[in-house]
């Protein structure tokens, strides 16, 4: 992988909460809006589970893309990780972590991924594509906690997730 970012979000919520919320397909469609993303093949609606499949279809610098995710590793209610199948990067994994804490759950999702084109994707990973994915994943997080901080815990927001 040639890039990589790490997203730690706090929640005041259970990691079970939080991890069942991140599997949840639904859950995902609202968190992209503003990419007019759609599930449009494979797992479509309610909760992903190991080895299942989902194609997104989103908008992304004014282009329409497909990615082809599927979930390789799942170990409720503690982690699980996304990969890319079929898509426009070379390569792109997320695995998130859902860590108990005094206050409820420290989520950490870690992305790498490479770009194609050689040369040129690499450049572009720098200037471009990781600040990119690093909005995409806090606006996702942003949506989740939003989702269960709203949801009557009493706690208050989540804290706003930091990149590192």
């Amino acid at each position: 992988m040639s890039a990589a970012f790490r997203i730690v979000t706090d929640l005041p919520v259970p990691p079970e909460r939080a991890f069942a919320l991140s599997l949840d397909i639904g859950a995902h469609l609202r968190s992209m809006a503003a990419t007019g993303e759609q599930a449009v093949a494979g797992r479509t609606d309610g909760v992903i589970g190991i080895g299942e499949r989902v194609t997104w279809r989103a908008r992304h610098f004014g282009v329409v893309w497909r990615m082809t995710n599927e979930v390789t590793a799942l170990e409720a209610p503690h982690a699980f990780v996304d990969e890319q199948v079929r898509g426009p990067f070379a390569r792109f994994r997320h695995q998130h972590r859902f860590e108990a804490t005094a206050t409820g759950t420290r989520m950490v999702d870690e992305i790498a991924f490479r770009a194609p084109f050689g040369v040129l994707g690499r450049i572009a990973e720098g200037l471009v594509l990781r600040r990119y994915l690093v909005r995409l994943i806090q606006e996702r997080n942003r949506s989740l906690a939003d989702e269960l901080g709203a949801a009557g815990t009493g706690q208050g927001p989540a804290s706003s997730p930091s990149v590192s």
